[in-house]
């Protein structure tokens, strides 16, 4: 991903939650001229600083060096942070005290429901039920946004075939075409008709690509899959994710076919940019 590019995509989202009003053409050409005008005047410290997502406490909290990363527009995201109060005073801090006034994005990882618990993911599509998932999706986005989370790091569209492998629970199992369903109605129950809306959160197709797949079952392990098994099997539930309207991906963490996942030019500049048109935001893992 170009970083010109990753700026636009960050910014977009930035902004896109704090324009809640706004909709439709007006809307995008709007955004637009905020992000070109925004990264005009950023200095390349600026840059930097919204490229980068730090960890909370686990218990909620921010840490103390947050307060003055987001007042200097050092600190693009949080992962972790979330409850009302923390958030809002993380909030105004970045919409009152930092220069550029763009706004935190708060993610936090909402997999099977958020204070409403679900089955897992693997339990879920047991039910070949993706109008369930959808619902289920869609409470747990609620639950989440009320906290002030705006980013979910969910669904997980990784196909596995190895029972060895640790994280299948995480995902639809082995079926393409049950992994693609229950994709869509993942991102459709997460972000709805706009993912700005208040009960929303954006969703992140997640891990692009063939991470469960890894050899062994073990866990960051390599992968070895010609292209063929890639776009009839690995390949269809990511599809169906941008069909459905997912505003961001995340990169895997295991080698493809020697080349690393969060750098491979076949997976994420020609399939997923150029063949797919999928245009929102790509985070690494």
């Amino acid at each position: 991903m170009k970083p010109a590019k990753c700026f636009c995509a960050i910014l977009a989202l930035a902004i896109i939650f704090s324009v809640l009003p706004a909709i439709g053409q007006t809307r995008e050409i709007g955004l637009e001229r905020r992000i070109n005008a925004l990264i005009a005047r950023m200095t390349l410290e600026e840059k930097l600083g919204q490229l980068q997502q730090l960890d909370g406490e686990a218990n909620g909290n921010y840490r103390p060096e947050h307060l003055e990363m987001i007042r200097k527009g050092l600190l693009g995201s949080t992962l972790n942070v979330r409850g009302a109060k923390r958030v809002n005073e993380l909030q105004h801090i970045a919409m009152e005290q930092s220069r550029l006034k763009i706004p935190v994005i708060f993610a936090f990882d909402v997999i099977h429901g958020y204070r409403t618990i679900f089955p897992v993911p693997l339990g879920m599509a047991s039910s070949w039920d993706p109008k369930v998932e959808e619902r289920a999706a869609a409470v747990a986005a609620a639950e989440a946004s009320a906290t002030g989370l705006k980013w979910t790091f969910a669904p997980m569209l990784d196909i596995a075939r190895d029972p060895r492998w640790g994280r299948i629970v995480e995902g639809a199992g082995e079926d393409t075409y049950l992994g693609a369903a229950m994709a869509r109605a993942q991102v459709l129950g997460f972000q709805g008709k706009d993912y700005a809306a208040a009960d929303r959160v954006v969703a992140c197709a997640k891990h692009w690509v063939g991470y469960g797949a890894a050899e062994a079952g073990r866990d960051y392990n390599t992968t070895d899959i010609s292209e063929g098994r890639l776009r009839e099997i690995y390949f269809p539930p990511f599809k169906a994710a941008v069909d459905a309207g997912v505003g961001t991906f995340m990169s895997a963490f295991n080698n493809l076919n020697g080349v690393p996942t969060s750098a491979n030019p076949f997976t994420l500049t020609k399939v997923l940019r150029g063949e797919w048109k999928f245009d929102g935001l790509v985070v690494s893992d």
